[in-house]
C-alpha cells in the first residue's frame, strides 16, 4: 500500500514535470502597418504584445513574436530600427528577428539597422532576442508553384546562403553572435533538394504552413489537420535531424474561400483546437495572427477583433489532442493560390499582410513563455525532468521495501 501510494506521487511528479516545461514559444506573427497601411507606432507595437499576452481563455501565454523587418516601415530611404524593438523592451517581449531578403541581391540596410539597435538599447534588446530569420518565403516565390501564383519576387537558395552567412558574419563580434539563424518558408520549398544548402546552413528550420490554402487537395476544414501533420513531417523528413520551428499556421475566419476551404468564425476556431491545440507545447509556434492588417487583403486571419483581449472563438484546448499521422503527398501541386494574401515582396506587406503562404500547407497543449534556449532544449529539459522523478520513484521503492 505504502509502495503504490509512493509511486502514484512519483508518476504524478513526472506529469507536473511534462506539463510545465516553459522552453517551447507560443507567439504571433507581427506585421509593420495597422489594418489601414500606416506605420505602427511603438505604442501601437505594445497594445499589440500586451493584448497577445492577455488574451482570455488562452491556453497560455503568448510571451513571443516573430518579426519581419527590423527596419521601420515608411524609413526605407534613412533606415531607422523598427518600433517593435523599443516595444518589446517595455512589455518584456520575445523576438523572432526577421531580415527582409525579397528581391535584393544585399541586406546591408537590415544589417546596418540591426547593429544600430544593439548599440542603442544594449542587453536590454539583445536578451529578448531568440532568432534571426534571414528571409522569408523567398525560394517559394522562385519556385515553379511561386512564379505560376504570381508571387512578386523571392530570391534563390545561393541568395539566401550568402545572405545567412553575411549576417553571421556582421554579428559574430555582438551579443548575437550565438543567437540562432534560420530561414522561414514553405514546406514544399523545403523538401525541394534544390533547397538544401539552406537547410545546411540554418541552426534550426522554419515552416509556413497553412492548409487553408491547399486549393489543389481536399482541403476542407476537416481535411486541416492531416494536411498540416503531412507538410510538417515532409519538413522535418528534409531537416537532416534539425529542429523545426512552426513560424505561420492559422485559418480565416473571413473572406472568400479557396479550394474547399470556407473561412468562417466557426472554421477558424475548430482549426485552433484541432491543430494549434495539437501544437501548443509541442513545437516551437508563431500563430498567423493577433491582429489583422492591409486593407488590400480580403482574407482575413486575427484571432482578436480590434486587439480586443476576448478573441473571435474559444481559445481554451481539450486535455489531449494529437495530430493525424501524416501520409506522404507530392509537393508539385500545392501553395498558396495566386493573389492569396501572403507575402507581398516588400516587408511592408510583410507587416500584417496576410501570410498564408500557404504554400503548402503552412503551425502549441501548454505553450509555454518564449525562451532563449537553442532549438532542441525543451525536449532536454523534458528528459531531465522524468530522469530526476523516476530516481525519486526508485528510491522510495527501495525505502518501501
Amino acid at each position: 500500500m505504502r509502495f503504490a501510494t509512493l509511486l502514484a506521487v512519483a508518476a504524478a511528479t513526472v506529469g507536473s514535470a511534462v506539463a510545465q516545461d516553459k522552453t517551447f514559444v507560443l507567439g504571433f506573427n507581427v506585421g509593420a502597418s495597422d489594418a489601414d497601411g500606416k506605420a505602427k507606432t511603438q505604442k501601437d507595437f505594445e497594445t499589440e504584445f500586451k493584448t497577445a499576452k492577455t488574451l482570455q481563455g488562452a491556453p497560455g501565454n503568448f510571451t513571443a513574436v516573430r518579426l519581419y523587418s527590423n527596419i521601420q516601415w515608411g524609413t526605407e530611404k534613412s533606415p531607422q530600427p523598427i518600433a517593435a524593438f523599443p516595444a518589446a523592451i517595455a512589455t518584456n517581449t520575445k523576438l523572432l528577428l526577421g531580415i527582409w531578403a525579397s528581391g535584393t541581391d544585399n541586406i546591408d540596410a537590415e544589417l546596418d539597422t540591426l547593429q544600430k539597435a544593439i548599440k542603442q538599447y544594449g542587453s536590454k534588446f539583445t536578451d529578448l532576442i531568440i532568432g534571426i530569420s534571414v528571409g522569408s518565403e523567398d525560394l517559394y516565390r522562385v519556385s515553379e508553384p511561386g512564379i505560376r501564383n504570381k508571387s512578386d519576387a523571392g530570391n534563390s537558395a545561393e541568395a539566401i546562403v550568402k545572405f545567412i552567412k553575411s549576417t553571421r558574419s556582421a554579428l559574430a563580434n555582438t551579443a548575437l553572435a550565438k543567437i540562432p539563424v534560420t530561414h522561414v518558408d514553405t514546406w514544399t520549398a523545403w523538401v525541394n533538394t534544390s533547397n538544401s544548402a539552406v537547410i545546411d546552413n540554418v541552426d534550426f528550420v522554419a515552416v509556413n504552413a497553412f492548409p487553408f490554402y491547399e486549393s489543389e487537395r481536399e482541403n476542407q476544414i476537416a481535411n486541416a489537420g492531416s494536411l498540416l501533420s503531412n507538410a510538417l513531417t515532409a519538413t522535418e523528413a528534409a531537416a537532416k535531424g534539425k529542429d523545426v520551428w512552426i513560424t505561420e499556421t492559422g485559418w480565416a475566419y473571413s473572406g472568400p474561400a479557396f479550394g474547399n476551404a470556407d473561412a468562417t468564425v466557426e472554421n477558424a476556431g475548430k482549426y485552433w483546437k484541432e491543430v494549434g491545440c495539437a501544437l501548443f507545447g509541442k513545437k516551437n509556434v508563431f500563430w498567423y495572427t493577433l491582429r489583422d492588417a492591409n486593407p488590400a487583403n480580403k482574407v482575413k486571419f486575427a484571432v482578436s477583433d480590434n486587439l480586443d483581449t476576448k478573441p473571435r472563438y474559444d481559445l481554451s484546448c481539450p486535455t489531449k489532442v494529437d495530430l493525424p499521422v501524416a501520409s506522404p503527398m507530392s509537393s508539385n501541386n500545392s501553395t498558396r493560390p495566386s493573389g492569396s494574401p501572403v507575402n507581398s515582396a516588400s516587408p511592408s506587406g510583410a507587416s500584417g499582410s496576410p501570410r498564408p503562404s500557404g504554400s503548402g500547407s503552412p503551425t502549441t497543449g501548454q505553450p509555454s513563455q518564449a525562451t532563449g534556449n537553442a532549438p532542441g532544449a525543451s525536449s532536454v529539459s523534458i528528459v531531465n525532468s522524468m530522469a530526476m522523478a523516476l530516481s525519486v520513484v526508485f528510491a522510495f521503492a527501495a525505502f518501501a521495501l
